[in-house]
C-alpha cells in the first residue's frame, strides 16, 4: 500500500512507540485489550500495511511475545523525542512513519495518504492538523536526515516535542475528521472511545 511517488523510488519505514508510563491509564495503555489482540498490534499491523515494515520501540521484554520486532528505546523514560531519534537511528529509509501507541483511530489507509503528502511536500517533517488547531507529531513522518537535529533536543533536555519540531522545517497536512487522531490517554478516553466505536 505504500506510495511510490512520481516514479520515483522512496524508501519507507514504520516504527510505533509504545508509550511511557501510562501513569494516566492506570496500565499499559499499547496492552489494552483491542480487536482480537492489543492496541499497540493494532496500531503496529496498520503502520506496516502503510509503510511496508514496522518496528516497535520500547523495552524488549514488555514486548517480545508480539509478532512484531521491538528497536529498545535509547532515551528510555525520556519520552517521545528520544523514542523518534531511536527509530531513525534503528531506520536506514528516507521517510519514516512514527505513531504512537494509543491511537486507534488510525487506518492503513490514512497512513498512506500521510506518506504520499511527506514524499509531495519534502519537508522534513508532515504533521497533521485537525481543524482544531491540535497538531498531532506523534502519528507523523520524519525525513531520516532530521536525527541530528533531534538528537540535539534530547541533548539539550527538551521533552516536549511540539518544541522539538520548532528546529524542523515542518509542514501541517489539514486533516478534517478529529476522531481519526484521538489518543486515549486516560480510562476515560478509552471508554469513550469504545463506545464510540460500538
Amino acid at each position: 500500500m505504500h506510495p511510490t511517488g512520481s516514479g520515483v523510488a522512496h524508501s519507507f519505514a514504520g516504527f510505533v512507540l509504545t508509550g511511557g508510563g501510562s501513569r494516566r491509564m492506570g496500565r499499559n495503555k499499547a496492552l489494552l485489550p483491542f480487536g482480537d489482540g492489543v492496541l499497540v498490534s493494532h496500531i503496529a499491523s496498520c503502520v506496516r500495511d502503510a509503510a511496508g515494515s514496522v518496528h516497535l520501540v520500547g523495552p524488549p521484554p514488555a514486548y517480545q511475545h508480539l509478532d512484531f520486532p521491538v528497536v529498545p528505546d535509547l532515551y528510555p523514560g525520556f519520552g517521545p523525542v528520544g523514542g523518534i531519534v531511536t527509530a531513525l537511528s534503528a531506520s536506514s529509509s528516507e521517510w519514516n512513519l512514527i505513531v504512537a501507541c494509543d491511537m486507534p483511530g488510525i487506518s492503513p489507509g490514512f497512513l498512506a495518504l500521510l506518506l504520499e503528502e511527506a514524499v509531495a511536500r519534502g519537508a522534513e517533517c508532515t504533521v497533521p492538523r485537525t481543524p482544531d488547531g491540535a497538531r498531532h507529531p506523534l502519528c507523523a513522518v520524519y525525513h531520516r536526515e532530521v536525527k541530528a537535529k533531534l538528537a540535539r533536543a534530547v541533548e539539550a533536555g527538551t521533552h516536549r516535542l511540539l518544541a522539538a519540531l520548532d528546529a524542523l522545517i515542518v509542514h501541517y497536512y489539514p486533516v478534517s475528521e478529529t476522531g481519526r487522531l484521538v489518543n486515549v490517554n486516560t480510562p476515560m478516553e478509552w471508554n469513550t472511545f469504545q463506545n464510540a466505536a460500538r
